[in-house]
């Protein structure tokens, strides 16, 4: 069992570390004409939190084979070939052409993205490598958070959505951390950290870093009842920002609207018997 992450510090850093599975020999020790991993990269991979990381997968005579990446807690498959099957963004396959380097890249790493990792070949029976990552805490205590630095979640504090539609919401953060590379944005739907690979599916981000700052854009498609509820941009160099959404079926109205309408209807109401009370006292004075 792999030890879980330490202290949640978000400038935490991760260790990836490469090893062949049992009964996966070396390059030299196979028949030259079967598929195996040319096992000359480094077998450890050190990367701060919010960095890419690339785990290196050079595989050679694999013909019209398959190379894929499979992630080992959740059985799920990343890529294959040069495909990716999952809707987090930020994982990616670097195969240029004509080389045998298969290597994974993980973009804006995150504590939970600590794990077991495969680069698999179709072969009868598979061949697999292993890559293991470990978190770290660094030995200095991180920076602590600016208080003038705040996040802006863009439009109203109020969003409403009718379901099945996709609920876009946009973070900026207008100051970069040193270097700006380490800087990074979290989402909470609630008090949990949203899961870009959970059976609910349809999550994604987009995250673009600049000179003037960092903006995150989080993206739920159909969204659904159990999507509403507060939702937290939460940097790692400045104060978080929330907002409440409201998914809604049909003309359904959030209570705060509700209210509103009703007193509009009143305040209609009084004055429509004000203007019929007045006609009437016209008509009897004649």
């Amino acid at each position: 069992m792999l030890p879980g992450p330490s202290g949640g510090d978000p400038f935490g850093i991760i260790m990836f570390g490469l090893g062949i599975l049992p009964g996966v020999s070396g390059g030299g020790e196979l028949h030259p004409e079967r598929p195996y991993f040319d096992d000359v990269s480094p077998r450890n991979v050190t990367t701060l939190i919010g960095q890419s990381a690339v785990l290196r997968c050079r595989a050679k005579h694999i013909g019209n084979r398959t190379v894929s990446w499979m992630r080992k807690r959740d059985l799920h498959i990343l890529t294959s070939h040069i495909f990716t099957y999952t809707g987090d963004a930020r994982f990616s396959v670097l195969h240029p052409e004509p080389s045998d380097d298969w290597d994974l890249k993980i973009d804006y790493v995150q504590l939970r993205d600590a794990g077991v990792y495969e680069c698999q070949i179709n072969t009868e029976p598979k061949i697999n490598m292993a890559v293991k990552n470990e978190s770290h805490t660094p030995a200095t205590p991180a920076p602590p958070r600016s208080s003038v630095a705040v996040a802006n979640i863009w439009g109203s504090q109020e969003v409403i959505v009718m379901k099945g539609s996709t609920l876009a919401l946009t973070c900026s953060v207008n100051i970069q951390s040193s270097p700006p590379s380490s800087a990074s944005i979290s989402w909470y739907h609630g008090n949990s950290v949203l899961d870009f690979d959970s059976p609910r599916g349809g999550i994604s981000l987009e995250t673009e870093k600049t000179e003037s700052g960092t903006t995150s854009k989080l993206l739920v498609t159909k969204a659904d009842l159990t999507d509403s509820g507060n939702y937290s941009c939460v940097p790692n160099n400045a104060q978080p920002a929330s907002v409440t959404v409201h998914v809604l079926l049909g003309e359904e109205k959030p209570a705060a609207m509700q209210t509103s309408s009703g007193a509009a209807s009143y305040l209609s109401s009084q004055l429509s018997c004000a203007i019929f009370a007045y006609v009437l006292s016209s008509m009897a004075c004649r």
